[in-house]
């Protein structure tokens, strides 16, 4: 379990967006998956252990592995999780996060693209 505190700091290094930490049907399958040699992270890869935890990205459909109680940040590391059937979900606070931060930035006159 990681500490709400540092959750709450975290963001998708790729897209920005909140993450979530993973439940414990998605590890399992994704162990499944692992145990099989099916995983591959974003460098490609093949993830050989079994995680313990890890933090989802909505938006991205990604899980960032937490090993050893630390969260793995990096876009190379990350998991794909289309492979083993996740769908893309968006938390509520997700999709209001990002449209409030949108809202800002027009607000103050920089669209940030």
């Amino acid at each position: 379990m990681i500490d709400k505190e540092l959750l709450d700091l975290l963001c998708c290094p790729e897209t920005g967006s909140p993450l979530v930490e993973a439940d414990g049907a998605l590890l399992a399958r994704l162990n499944e998956a692992i145990a099989a040699g099916r995983v591959k992270n974003r460098a490609g890869d093949t993830v050989a252990a079994a995680l313990a935890g890890g933090l989802v990205a909505g938006g991205a459909n990604l899980l960032y592995p937490i090993i050893e109680d630390l969260p793995v940040m990096l876009i190379d590391e990350a998991i794909p999780l289309a492979p083993i059937g996740k769908q893309p979900d968006r938390p509520g606070g997700c999709d209001s996060s990002e449209t409030a931060i949108r809202g800002q930035q027009s607000a103050v006159g920089g669209g940030g693209e």
